[in-house]
């Protein structure tokens, strides 16, 4: 990819990052691709699409189609095949675990606080070391922190969203979710310095900042052109989200209470919502080009599509 246009050199370095690095994480990516897109465009996608749609950064269709085997082992795609050709959807927990991520990546602004910590426990219950460690990924998908060890921690996630994924675990009688506060509202600010020395900031900033160094030119550049190539928007808005995600992955759901004004985190969502936004519409313009579904073309998206990161 070559062209005298900022946005596409811009793009390209972007991209060439990523096709240049070893190795390359094609599982993540593709679970990327089906929550920010398939899963709104109808849910379901060719095999051959995603092979096209992934090969300028690097993915050989070998890399693909070894990916979604994997992901499809780990109960995260199914696939139907119809003739010769396969098509791959998200599964139920794909889907829980795309909803639970959507809610924190698409968002414009940190979630209100009533001042109460979400507290999971799961060294009281008789867990196997393999359902601890289920647990402990769909807690991280819920952006819980693990303060302790059996201790998960987060300020303000729904008590009820927790449960449901006890229930789909079938852990329900395993695991004890509770809800606390500060016994005196004095002591809040102690319990809450004390909470957040289990949170390796400085570790977290650093991500922060090579997020904003990388992406920040091509916000810069998308912003001075006028049609910006469907291509590159696609591949730097997946790159963009890929990510976030990754490093929301890693950070507790702090509200703005608990935040700095100037926190890299906010910056980052900032211009996260920035790119995204200037990237979309070309985006979805080469999505719907490239992506073939049993049916032959792809379900328009409904409206809580077009609602991600809101005005503010």
């Amino acid at each position: 990819m070559s062209g005298t246009d900022p946005f596409r050199q811009a793009a390209d370095r972007v991209i060439r990052h990523f096709a240049e690095s070893r190795p390359i994480h094609a599982n993540t990516l593709i679970l990327t691709i089906y929550g920010d897109l398939v899963h709104d465009f109808g849910g379901s996608l060719w095999l051959g699409s995603l092979i096209r749609l992934v090969q300028p950064l690097g993915i050989s269709e070998r890399l693909v189609r070894t990916s979604v085997f994997r992901l499809a082992e780990k109960g995260m795609l199914q696939a139907r095949q119809v003739g010769r050709r396969s098509y791959y959807r998200l599964t139920p927990r794909g889907q829980r675990q795309h909803a639970s991520a959507a809610r924190r990546i698409y968002a414009s602004t940190p979630p209100a606080w009533d001042r109460r910590w979400r507290l999971v426990l799961t060294s009281i219950g008789a867990l196997t070391p393999e359902q601890r460690e289920q647990v402990r990924r769909e807690l991280a998908w819920l952006g819980f922190i693990r303060i302790d060890a059996g201790i998960h921690a987060h300020p303000t996630v729904d008590s009820d969203t927790v449960r449901r994924v006890l229930d789909d675990l079938g852990l329900q009688e395993q695991v004890v979710v509770l809800e606390a506060g500060a016994s005196d509202p004095e002591l809040l600010l102690v319990a809450n310095r004390l909470i957040g020395r289990s949170f390796d900031i400085p570790a977290l900033n650093a991500q922060y900042n090579d997020f904003i160094s990388h992406f920040s030119p091509v916000l810069e550049a998308a912003r001075q052109s006028a049609r910006p190539d469907p291509e590159r928007c696609f591949l730097v808005r997946t790159l963009l989200i890929n990510r976030f995600r990754l490093i929301l992955r890693q950070q507790p759901e702090l509200p703005a209470e608990l935040l700095e004004p100037d926190a890299l985190s906010l910056q980052a969502r900032k211009l996260t919502r920035a790119l995204y936004q200037c990237c979309s519409t070309a985006a979805d313009a080469h999505f719907l080009a490239l992506g073939e579904v049993k049916q032959g073309r792809l379900t328009p998206p409904g409206p809580a599509y077009y609602q991600r990161f809101p005005e503010v």
